[in-house]
């Protein structure tokens, strides 16, 4: 197979087909993927829950993962917050002509490795390879089918005063790896991506408590947007706890050093829970059991005050407003 993709691989012929069959059919291989035109799925009785997302980060691969594993996680992460078990991916690929045949083959691999551990199936996909400098090396759109759980009834407008917050996790960390890998500052800092699927924190909380009324993945906008995201819908004031946010040493320092707020760092491995107060321990102690939530906490409250908005309380007893979100703070992202 060539070193490099040309743009012979996307015009349908001997190319495309040694492509999908050497790199993508390789690594995704399961009863239900097809070359046909559509994958055929056996029926569900049930809720099923749909999201589809695209992902473009720069670049394509970063400290602790890579757009492959980053694809995967993006989909199943939002079938999971909606309390669905993911079932069944798509995937369609966009490749830029030149782009390493080497590093196309690592990026399937990362994918099959994540599906693996979630369980999920990637069973359809399209591949297109657009000439040099219309895109940057790869995009991945990938789509996903999960099976909602009897037990799940959550969104983002189903927040309530005295509820909890928790965070599932540190926060910030794959915004941070991501600025810090395109070495635009020339800081050095040992910062990973927090990207990692959370089906089983989702599944293990719902098991265990029937008053989760919100589950948010904080990606992009990170957990302030988030939470603004949910004040809004639910028409109601989220109070934070400085002290009690979890953020890494070091992330400390960069944030510090460049002027960012940790909360509006995208987390690409971490869950926002909103649950009753009576509930909060326990699904607590249920995160922290997971591999991917050792550090998760209680990071606030849902109030009756200041509807809509977010605030905050320092250290010291003040309290003040997040500010609200504004224009993206790193595009590509994700």
């Amino acid at each position: 197979m060539k070193s490099i993709i040309t743009l012979s691989h996307g015009a349908g012929g001997k190319d495309t087909n040694e492509l999908i069959e050497e790199i993508f059919f390789d690594a995704f291989k399961n009863e239900y993927l097809t070359a046909d035109d559509a994958a055929i799925l056996p029926s569900f009785t049930g809720k099923l829950a749909f999201t589809t997302d695209g992902f473009i980060v720069s670049p394509w691969k970063f400290p602790g993962g890579n757009i492959g594993k980053l694809s995967v996680c993006g989909s199943v992460n939002d079938l999971a917050a909606m309390g669905a078990k993911p079932l069944y991916l798509s995937c369609a690929f966009v490749i830029e002509e030149g782009f390493p045949t080497a590093a196309l083959k690592k990026i399937a691999n990362s994918m099959k490795e994540t599906a693996a551990e979630v369980g999920v199936k990637i069973v359809v996909g399209d591949t297109k390879v657009a000439g040099r400098g219309q895109i940057d090396g790869v995009f991945i759109t990938t789509s996903g089918i999960g099976a909602v759980l009897s037990n799940a009834n959550l969104s983002g407008k189903y927040a309530k005063a005295g509820d909890v917050v928790i965070i599932t996790g540190d926060i910030g960390r794959h915004g941070a790896t991501i600025l810090l890998a395109r070495d635009s500052f020339g800081i050095d800092a040992k910062i990973e991506s927090d990207c990692a699927p959370l089906w089983e924190i989702a599944k293990n909380v719902l098991e265990v408590s029937a008053e989760i009324h919100t589950i948010r993945d904080a990606t992009r906008g990170g957990v302030g947007t988030v939470l603004y995201e949910i004040a809004k819908s639910s028409n109601v004031g989220i109070s934070l706890y400085r002290e009690k946010i979890p953020v890494q040493n070091e992330i400390k320092g960069l944030t510090g050093m460049l002027g960012l707020e940790p909360l509006y760092l995208a987390s690409e491995g971490r869950f926002v829970i909103i649950v009753d107060k009576n509930d909060a321990e326990k699904v607590l102690q249920t995160v922290k059991k997971s591999p991917y939530g050792e550090n998760a906490a209680v990071i606030g409250e849902v109030t009756d005050e200041h509807k809509t908005k977010v605030t905050i309380k320092t250290e010291i007893g003040a309290e003040t407003f997040l500010p609200a979100p504004g224009g993206e703070l790193l595009p590509r992202i994700c």
